[in-house]
């Protein structure tokens, strides 16, 4: 009976987490999206989760461009297929690995820090004194990361694909030989513009996903239990990253398994 109770406990715990967070999520975009605007607030985050994310997303984009080059060549040529490495080279970026490594990527750079920032203002009681001054904290702290969120990920993703293309070029044309027309006809005849629409489909969810999760955990770090000072900033912003990319990664598989 104490392991039903257990499951029954972990069960409703988690259906009132996910209840808590469709909440935050709904007063955040409402107040993102209703006057007045934060126009200055919204670009401050844009450039904090998009432009101090470009230079590790060129670099993962050309090295993820160049392996896949590199073990897509020595495989298709056992089949007598080089010249389709360009088209295997830009559908896996286009279609997958774009938009979940940029995910990744962001979470592990802007991602931990939204947590860490928005917790240590709640233990700081700054969160309490916004409240205060009459000052909507969802709509100071969240609202303006969230819709940066849904505007920097595509945008990252698609300079992750061009790139990570250009590192399959590397590897498959310049160190491999494989004719130069032959690997850009054969992503321009592979790739639609479904698979385009996709990807960028998957950057605005992830998003999503991490904006909420992210700022959840540091919003509400006063309710976890086992910690509330340094400590609790330490759980919030290592739970963040993990949900994170947890919840990535079966989005992906959820939202692969619609789109195909």
């Amino acid at each position: 009976m104490e392991f039903v109770q257990r499951i029954g406990h972990t069960s409703l715990s988690f259906i009132d987490t996910l209840g808590h967070m469709a909440i935050f999520f709904g007063k955040g975009f409402v107040r993102g999206i209703s006057p007045p605007f934060q126009f200055s607030k919204i670009v401050n985050q844009i450039y904090f989760i998009g432009s101090k994310s470009l230079l590790i997303i060129f670099l993962v984009g050309l090295f993820t461009g160049m392996v896949l080059g590199l073990q897509g060549y020595y495989t298709l040529v056992k089949f007598g297929s080089e010249g389709l490495l360009g088209a295997a080279v830009a559908l896996s970026l286009i279609r997958e690995l774009g938009p979940a490594l940029t995910a990744i990527m962001v979470i592990g750079r802007a991602g931990s820090s939204m947590a860490a920032e928005i917790g240590i203002m709640r233990i700081s009681e700054q969160i309490d004194a916004l409240e205060t001054m009459d000052i909507d904290p969802i709509r100071f702290l969240f609202s303006p990361r969230l819709i940066a969120s849904l505007i920097c990920f595509p945008v990252l993703t698609a300079f992750f694909d061009v790139v990570g293309i250009i590192g399959g070029y590397i590897t498959g044309v310049i160190l491999l030989g494989i004719n130069r027309g032959i690997y850009f006809y054969r992503i321009e005849s592979a790739v639609e513009l479904q698979d385009v629409t996709g990807g960028f489909i998957k950057a605005l969810v992830f998003g999503l996903l991490v904006a909420i999760i992210c700022c959840y955990q540091g919003f509400y770090l006063h309710r976890r239990p086992g910690g509330f000072g340094a400590k609790g900033v330490s759980m919030a912003t290592t739970s963040s990253v993990v949900i994170s990319c947890v919840v990535v990664l079966v989005a992906d598989y959820v939202l692969t398994s619609f789109l195909l």
